[in-house]
């Protein structure tokens, strides 16, 4: 009798953890997509995860929200990525700064690189180095004339950047040195009011995104001066690279990418990267991105990690040289 009961209680058991299994299948199946968003609701890490979040509710027909965990350059969102669950439910978009920046000027940012899971490549935002010529009295100058006007013109040439402790706040070094002159980087909170000092004439240049420089370039108010990475941009084909100029070391161009917690289903990671490359491929979203001065581009998991160990290769090299102590 003892062992019939015993049989029985087992199978009991187990068809109550079937039971469950199957209810939290369900519910993963039913429940919101959370898209993580490490900046504040209107900007452009926020504005490609709601036009992401449109598409992946088409593609995979479930609720997908963008959640905002603004704060720290993305900090915050990333430690609230590494919490979750590996259920699927939870996507982090992040910018190359918040995944491989901050790790080595932090000494604990409260996350690893290997807290995550590479999802797909979403886009490149190369930045631009952007001069006043009113300030410095050259309607087209580039980087070496910017170079010999700040030689004759000590203490004069400040460069604005998005943030401190960033690639545009190394890389004002990397030009620094390479040209032989003294520059010095002012730290803002994002290419926003380094665009508008800039016009203003509170900074003789600014580094900056391609969407945050144009409309003033455009207007005659600023001019472009170099862009960072390998290639010229097709938006601004007469501007050249800052190798072209002599500067070498800044061509790693900030990236956008989805990211999901360490452990996430490897079926489930294909399933969203193809949905996202889909997505990301489309001429619409192409169109949206473009109107920002960002390009879409695609990747699949592997692509997207090597990228991301690249990134860190070449930062970490720069941080290094600029002799930055983590804090």
């Amino acid at each position: 009798m003892k062992l019939k009961n015993a049989v029985k209680t087992l199978t009991c058991g187990a068809a109550a953890l079937a039971l469950l299994t199957a209810a939290s299948a369900a519910f993963a199946q039913s429940a919101p997509i959370r898209i993580l968003v490490g900046f504040p609701p209107g900007g452009s890490t926020d504005v490609i995860a709601r036009h992401l979040a449109v598409g992946l509710q088409h593609e995979l027909n479930r609720t997908v929200v963008v959640e905002n965990r603004a704060g720290a350059g993305g900090q915050i969102a990333a430690q609230a990525l590494k919490g979750s669950r590996p259920d699927g439910l939870t996507l982090f978009l992040s910018n190359s700064h918040t995944v491989s920046m901050i790790p080595l000027t932090l000494i604990n940012p409260g996350f690893e690189i290997k807290d995550f899971t590479p999802v797909g490549l979403v886009a490149v935002n190369p930045d631009v180095f952007a001069i006043n010529p009113a300030v410095v009295g050259a309607p087209t100058a580039g980087l070496r004339d910017f170079a010999n006007w700040a030689k004759a013109n000590p203490g004069k040439g400040n460069v604005g950047v998005p943030a401190p402790a960033s690639a545009p706040d190394f890389a004002v070094g990397v030009i620094s040195n390479a040209l032989g002159t003294d520059l010095k980087s002012v730290p803002y909170r994002g290419d926003g009011p380094v665009a508008q000092d800039l016009v203003a004439g509170q900074i003789a240049a600014g580094i900056g995104s391609v969407g945050a420089m144009l409309q003033f370039a455009k207007a005659g108010k600023v001019h472009i001066a170099a862009v960072n990475g390998t290639q010229r941009l097709a938006l601004l084909p007469d501007v050249p690279t800052y190798a072209e100029q002599g500067v070498t070391g800044y061509e790693e161009v900030i990236f956008t990418a989805m990211f999901a917690p360490a452990g996430t289903p490897t079926d489930l990671v294909q399933t969203y990267s193809a949905a996202i490359s889909k997505i990301v491929k489309s001429p619409d979203f192409i169109e949206k991105l473009s109107a920002l001065g960002i390009s879409a581009q695609s990747s699949t998991p592997a692509e997207l990690g090597d990228r991301v160990a690249k990134t860190n290769r070449a930062w970490t090299t720069m941080v290094k040289n600029a002799g930055y102590k983590p804090m």
